[in-house]
């Protein structure tokens, strides 16, 4: 198989349904794409009805390249990361893999613009994170759920209003950033750096102002975040939490017990925001995103020293700030209700409290003049205890 052929197949499906955003191929299925957040089968001429594994592991060594570094990592780690252009038509973030004992691909389409905050209708906390000049600013969320994107369009802001040094550490550079008001520098894992830990080190003897570290997957790399952030920088990066408070736990934990304290005070001082991430399905199609942000005050420091408790927790302090930008998930979920973006059964299927969340809904619906029940037929039984009565 020849490059000419996978550009071909990678065209066809592309072009095979609307809104694709990843390609999948997997032995013994089709070649199939994700559109608006479902699988669908690609059909090719000539039809290819189920991958066989030699077809999976050309597919795949085509796409890397022989490149050896990256033969390399596949063997001895049984997964890679790389990336892929398609001329003229789109830039690929791919992951080739190993599964028993065959090799799988999936490939996500990246944007060939950057988006801006306006655009994706991000919350206007995002506008208010871009004033911060030090710290460090987590966006969290599970595979897909658009965080690489968040954080472009702040990047974006960012080099539309201030003449900043910007480095960002990427696996692979997924956003290609143009030189507007700021100046960016960006590093690929594998070309530029060997990994997130070494590329962070190495950034703080470059000037930036502002950093981007595409994950923070050990403890190493947190260390040097926690350190940049002291030393004046500002630091974005991404975990693969579900909430606010579940990050804080994960940050802490990668540490030993004896190191929890200093650890807390650290991230006490330098900890801007949290942005957690989810994508529901919209009405009408697509998908829409909701979002968890938690920022830092007093009583937030004060909880990360000491940990949640009964009387207060990271929920209870997010739903009473709404003023400072901070919202929960729920209160985001119900407010796209109100607006009809999504279903009733969505809203409940993607809320972090369930009967917070049928309590919203219930107000909502009762707003607009709908039922709220669907209990109906009751009356009071006029005979039950009649002749008791009597005596």
């Amino acid at each position: 198989m020849r490059r000419h052929q996978i550009d071909h197949i990678l065209g066809a499906m592309l072009e095979s349904h609307d809104n694709v955003s990843d390609l999948n191929m997997t032995v013994d299925k089709p070649f199939q794409v994700e559109s608006a957040g479902q699988l669908k089968t690609v059909e090719l001429n000539p039809p290819i009805n189920r991958l066989t594994p030699f077809q999976a592991e050309i597919f795949a060594l085509n796409l890397i390249g022989g490149d050896r570094r990256l033969t390399k990592t596949l063997l001895t780690k049984g997964s890679c990361d790389l990336s892929y252009q398609l001329a003229g038509k789109a830039r690929f973030r791919v992951n080739v893999f190993s599964q028993k004992g065959c090799y799988s691909v999936v490939m996500r389409q990246l944007a060939t613009r950057v988006p801006t905050i306006e655009e994706l209708k991000l919350p206007q906390a995002f506008y208010k994170m871009t004033e911060e000049l030090n710290g460090i600013i987590l966006v969290t969320g599970a595979t897909g759920s658009g965080k690489s994107t968040s954080l472009a369009a702040f990047l974006n802001e960012i080099n539309e209003k201030r003449a900043a040094h910007v480095v960002t550490l990427e696996d692979p550079v997924e956003y290609v950033h143009s030189q507007k008001k700021g100046t960016f520098n960006q590093r690929e894992m594998g070309t530029d750096f060997d990994s997130f830990a070494s590329g962070l080190r190495a950034a703080l003897r470059q000037a930036p102002k502002v950093i981007l570290v595409g994950e923070m997957r050990d403890r190493e790399t947190v260390e040097i975040g926690l350190t940049a952030a002291e030393t004046g920088h500002l630091v974005l990066s991404t975990l693969h939490t579900v909430d606010a408070g579940q990050t804080i736990n994960r940050i802490v934990g990668m540490f030993d017990q004896e190191e929890e304290g200093l650890i807390r005070i650290r991230l006490a001082d330098t900890l801007r925001w949290v942005v957690c991430q989810r994508l529901m399905p919209k009405v009408g199609g697509g998908r829409v995103a909701a979002f968890e942000i938690l920022g830092s005050n007093l009583l937030v420091q004060d909880m990360i020293l000491h940990g949640e408790s009964e009387e207060k927790t990271f929920y209870e302090v997010m739903e009473r700030s709404n003023a400072f930008h901070m919202m929960t998930f729920d209160q985001c979920i119900a407010e796209h209700f109100r607006n009809g973006l999504i279903t009733e059964e969505t809203a409940m299927a993607y809320a972090s409290h369930k009967s917070a969340m049928g309590r919203a809904i219930g107000g909502i619906k009762s707003e607009r003049g709908e039922k709220t029940t669907t209990i109906e037929g009751l009356e009071m039984d006029k005979a039950y205890g009649g002749d008791e009565l009597k005596r």
